[in-house]
């Protein structure tokens, strides 16, 4: 346990119920803190104001409970009844047996008032993801939740935050790995869609959730279309592109395993006749193809995780926007997004339009895309809304 007392002025942001409290504002500290330290934060006048989760890092404390609630301890009961509440989340919006869908994200961090805790869940397979070196200490108590929480219908937990933690933190360590069961290849669907998922070697938690109801869009645009899916890592678009009866589809994305994986997602629903898979660099390939697509969706990986490279971000995105802009067929649609979150929606669109500029295009909004209910934004922490998307119209 350790209690902090707050500058002078610097409590503002904890009243607002922002769940971070960095460095800079802590004042003093009582007690001998700790990664995982149970930490109780106070104003410069005593005021008790939360308590939270301490680590020796830039964001000192990430905060569990606020004022008036006062936990003794982050022990069983407290994070059984915290993952209770997300799970009624999920429960409400329909994605619990759900015959259609059994891939949804369970905990979202700062969303589901649990910063630095990922929590996926994939047809009876939980993949934890922690931001938070203090938050650690705490994940064997939070996989005897899930268990206890999904009862008979777990088939495994698995721990992948080897790649969210410092790699020196894992030193003397076990680098996460199984926590319960085995997480062989998992199969899942995804409104009727089947995917496979690589849980232990794919990319985040094995699959990109968060894009759900953007593919769905999508397939009601795709009909008799000629579509370009880039960074098209397991084919999520693709397949949903096909479903809805693309004329063809090219799959597009620089990694020799991604595309054996898109190709195996496209068999897997029986889509093969209208697909090819393209090995490649997405600004290269755009800059140098003949082709005229009716369909285009770009969804780069982050391109800014940090303010101070920002402006490279923004750079980036407007020259792929710009190569897609002029590859696209008159009367197409862009389906163009950013999940950096230092580039929040603004900043994106306003650089989407220095691109259609550039490229001399008349270009219509007809969406502004985001991510889905599984992955609910705080509303005092807007840092959250990580993915923004548009949809465009291009004469």
């Amino acid at each position: 346990m350790v209690n902090i007392i707050l500058k002078s002025g610097k409590d503002d942001a904890v009243r607002r119920f922002h769940p971070w409290v960095f460095s800079g504002a802590i004042k003093k500290m009582d007690g001998n803190p700790i990664d995982g330290s149970m930490a109780t934060i106070y104003s410069n006048k005593g005021e008790y104001l939360a308590t939270g989760i301490y680590q020796d890092g830039v964001i000192a404390v990430r905060i569990m409970a606020f004022a008036p609630d006062r936990p003794e301890k982050f022990d069983g009961d407290f994070w059984q009844q915290a993952l209770l509440k997300a799970w009624y989340l999920r429960e409400s919006l329909g994605l619990i047996n759900n015959q259609g869908t059994n891939v949804y994200r369970l905990v979202h961090g700062e969303g589901d008032h649990l910063p630095g805790l990922i929590i996926d869940h994939y047809n009876g397979h939980l993949v934890i993801q922690i931001h938070s070196i203090g938050l650690y200490g705490y994940i064997g108590q939070i996989a005897e939740c899930l268990k206890d929480l999904y009862k008979g219908k777990m088939v495994s937990i698995y721990d992948k935050s080897r790649e969210t933690l410092p790699a020196s933190f894992w030193k003397d360590k076990d680098p996460g790995g199984v926590l319960f069961g085995q997480p062989s290849e998992v199969e899942v669907l995804e409104n009727g869609n089947r995917f496979k998922i690589d849980i232990v070697e794919g990319q985040k938690t094995g699959f990109f959730i968060d894009q759900r109801d953007n593919r769905d869009l999508l397939g009601k645009y795709s009909h008799g279309r000629y579509v370009l899916n880039t960074f098209c890592y397991s084919g999520g678009f693709s397949v949903y592109a096909l479903k809805a009866g693309a004329r063809m589809v090219h799959s597009l994305d620089s990694s020799v395993k991604a595309m054996a994986l898109t190709e195996k997602n496209v068999e897997l629903n029986d889509r093969s006749k209208h697909h090819e898979c393209i090995t490649g660099d997405t600004m290269q390939y755009l800059r140098s193809t003949e082709e005229s697509y009716d369909l285009i969706v770009l969804d780069p990986p982050a391109y800014a995780k940090h303010q101070h490279v920002k402006h490279n971000a923004v750079q980036g995105y407007k020259r792929l926007n710009l190569e897609a802009l002029k590859s696209i067929a008159p009367g197409g649609l862009l389906f163009t997004f950013s999940c950096s979150q230092v580039v929040d929606m603004n900043l994106f669109r306003s650089t989407v339009m220095s691109a259609s500029i550039q490229a001399g295009r008349r270009v219509r909004i007809i969406h502004q895309l985001t991510q889905p209910a599984d992955h609910p934004v705080n509303i005092f922490h807007p840092e959250g809304q990580y993915l923004k998307g548009l949809v465009l119209h291009v004469s």
